[in-house]
């Protein structure tokens, strides 16, 4: 469940504070808890983490994919802190030890009943304004998958079992049948 947890501004000092084992988004200085992901939610991700994968390995991109938890501080500003369940980031030069500093290129996160404003709204949002090329919203209890080409500034859906093309790779698609 994704809660404010109180009206001041904090910085990426209180995320690194946390307690240990606790998890936490930080947004516009904005801390907003993340609640333990569900079996199916893990699921979605390991494939959509082998399947991705297994694409760029095959075509010896350079790509990389990462999945939760994956620090990726959007705005470099100190109050953006987000982790997507699935980044891919083909510039090399946002990476280094600590996570992915600026806009991947594609990020895909897997609605929880918590978290359905956090994903269709408010990151829907920090994502398009922080020069994410592609945003996927996956949403299990729907079966839908929301795709965001915001290079192109269109949306479109898809149900489970449709195949759906990515943006950034043209001779790429996947298709969710699980």
């Amino acid at each position: 469940m994704s809660v404010v947890k109180k009206e001041e501004r904090y910085t990426i000092y209180d995320i690194y504070t946390l307690p240990e084992g606790e998890r936490a988004e930080l947004i516009d200085g904005q801390i907003y808890d993340m609640a333990p992901p569900s079996r199916s939610h893990q699921k979605l991700l390991h494939f959509f983490d082998r399947t991705i994968g297994n694409y760029i390995q095959a075509k010896q991109g350079t790509c990389e994919i990462y999945p939760a938890p994956f620090a990726v501080f959007l705005k470099n500003d100190g109050q953006n802190y987000v982790e997507p369940d699935i980044s891919v980031i083909c510039d090399p030069s946002k990476l280094d030890e600590k996570g992915c500093h600026g806009a991947p290129d594609w990020i895909l996160e897997i609605v929880s009943p918590g978290s359905r404003q956090m994903d269709y709204y408010k990151k829907l949002f920090l994502y398009h304004m922080a020069g994410v090329r592609e945003y996927w919203v996956v949403d299990p209890a729907k079966k839908l998958i929301t795709v965001y080409h915001f290079e192109q500034d269109t949306m479109t859906e898809y149900s489970f079992g449709e195949t759906v093309p990515i943006g950034i790779y043209p001779d790429f698609s996947i298709k969710v049948a699980l």
